[in-house]
């Protein structure tokens, strides 16, 4: 089954996780900007890495036959320095009409602060204009409040929910989300955030109707292959091959086509690292 993995961090990943990606079937994926392990300091730390992850990282994924594009966005860990995200955000422009990004994000929650809840408006703005997709991150910790909150924003905003993932569901949260309109996101995890047998209840209780798996990988224990351990898992607990199918293909494209620079190209073969070795 060819797979599109719609959040991962591939920055924080080996050539090993390439290789092993494509192997097992996952040609395409979307990275969204994230917090780097240690606040920035300053607003040109962001614009640089930003410029790697659309430019150098999606050459790097070309090379083990994945066609790699971005989301980019200040992250909500990064926004108490009020004069520093206003940096970031107003230079997001240049890099939100390059060719490699595909949405805005991720965007959202981290400690539910005003803020966080500032900076988060002021982007869903940003991408209310330019009709983006856009990603959001529900906090880790009062996941319900956050994602209450989000909701109201959305909603308060009269934000396209067509365009609008919420990320980082759990059974806690999937009823509010939704009920919101918005496509609802899902992460694996090997030892937080859901299991392929939990995202396979998600599933029979709610339906594979907007829904979007993941497995995000970055820096923490985590895994590039968490998509196909859910293909996997699911298969042989009820789960038909086109619901699957939703699950890992058909949603996340149907959900970035939105953006035109979403042209996949999934007969892409990986192509003899040693060539471009420096």
């Amino acid at each position: 089954m060819t797979i599109i993995e719609p959040h991962i961090h591939m920055y924080s990943r080996t050539t090993d996780d390439y290789e092993a990606m494509y192997a097992a079937g996952i040609r395409a994926c979307v990275e969204p900007a994230f917090w780097m392990g240690c606040n920035r300091r300053y607003s040109g730390t962001f614009f640089d890495y930003f410029q790697l992850i659309l430019e150098f990282e999606t050459e790097r994924a070309r090379r083990f036959g994945i066609d790699h594009f971005c989301a980019i966005s200040l992250n909500p860990k990064e926004t108490e320095d009020t004069g520093l995200a206003d940096e970031v955000i107003a230079g997001l422009g240049p890099y939100l009409d390059h060719p490699r990004c595909v949405a805005m994000g991720e965007i959202g929650f981290n400690n539910i602060t005003p803020n966080e809840e500032r900076a988060l408006v002021r982007q869903f703005e940003i991408a209310q204009e330019r009709k983006m997709p856009v990603i959001v991150h529900l906090p880790h910790l009062n996941k319900l409040k956050g994602a209450k909150r989000i909701v109201a924003i959305i909603r308060e905003m009269g934000l396209d929910v067509d365009l609008i993932e919420l990320d980082h569901n759990t059974e806690e949260t999937m009823a509010v989300c939704k009920d919101s309109g918005c496509y609802c996101g899902m992460t694996v995890y090997p030892i937080s955030k859901l299991t392929p047998e939990r995202v396979s209840e998600i599933i029979h209780q709610f339906g594979a109707e907007r829904m979007i798996v993941n497995g995000s990988a970055d820096w923490g224990v985590s895994d590039p292959l968490s998509l196909v351990k859910v293909v996997d898992y699911m298969g042989q607990h009820g789960h038909t091959q086109e619901t699957i199918r939703k699950l890992v293909f058909d949603n996340a494209n149907t959900f970035y086509s939105q953006s035109p620079r979403w042209q996949p190209d999934f007969s892409l073969v990986p192509i003899d690292p040693h060539i471009f070795q420096r």
